[in-house]
């Protein structure tokens, strides 16, 4: 049976994110007016995690009232997004799916599909696989890792052949018969939020319960990670949101 040490040290992982992607609260805005939620009465988002994003589209100001539901298959982080929604009275408006994303078929007017690109096997299939469930006339709004430079032979290892550059990812866009209707990238103050809070929730863990016995694995393992981000990828790695059409 897991200790109360080892369950707080579960929860630690994402505790200090407000979402899981490189964006901050500023940039989240933009990208919602974008993606146009105040016109939109059903809001989707695929891989939604805990859904922070979704739930601030579905509180987003419009003339009508708008319903949200998040699909991830991670039933804990569904529950952090149930929890969320009550706390903020829209417990009623949004409906959180424990499932495959690659396998909802429901339409709705604005769909949200950030990082999660690879559940169709990569982006180019995702972008082709998601006019299926966005509503004729409606916009999807898609975030996922480009190369911001030509990666070196220990980032392209870390990360695999699916990361594509900027230039080649809107082109699969496109491809796919999107329209580019809005493109940003993350800024290096986004990713670095991102990278530390990624690990914070582990650290705060770690100064609680220096002599766990878990402690010195933990540790190294942050170590290695933080070398490993300004090592290869800080600056090399970026992450697009592209806000599309058909």
């Amino acid at each position: 049976m897991s200790s109360g040490a080892e369950i707080a040290l579960q929860r630690a992982r994402y505790a200090r994110m407000r979402w899981n992607t490189p964006l901050s609260a500023a940039h989240a805005a933009e990208l919602l007016q974008q993606l146009d939620v105040a016109g939109a009465e059903t809001i989707l988002d695929l891989g939604c995690g805990w859904g922070e994003l979704l739930l601030r589209a579905v509180a987003a100001g419009g003339p009508s009232p708008r319903t949200g539901v998040g699909v991830d298959r991670d039933e804990a982080l569904l529950e952090r997004g149930r929890a969320a929604a009550d706390t903020r009275g829209l417990g009623h408006a949004v409906r959180f799916v424990a499932g495959a994303a690659e396998d909802w078929d429901e339409a709705a007017q604005r769909v949200m599909c950030i990082g999660a690109g690879h559940a169709w096997g990569g982006d180019a299939e995702a972008l082709a696989a998601l006019a299926r469930v966005v509503a004729p006339g409606g916009r999807l709004l898609f975030g996922d890792g480009c190369w911001e430079r030509p990666p070196t032979p220990a980032a392209a290892k870390l990360f695999g052949p699916g990361v594509l550059p900027l230039a080649q990812l809107t082109a699969a866009a496109r491809a796919a018969g999107w329209r580019v209707l809005h493109l940003s990238t993350a800024d290096q103050r986004e990713w670095d939020a991102f990278e530390s809070s990624w690990r914070a929730g582990r650290e705060e863990w770690l100064a609680a319960h220096a002599d766990h016995p878990d402690a010195p694995a933990l540790r190294d393992e942050l170590d290695a990670l933080l070398t490993e981000y300004l090592d290869v990828y800080r600056g090399v790695l970026g992450f697009a949101y592209l806000v599309l059409t058909c």
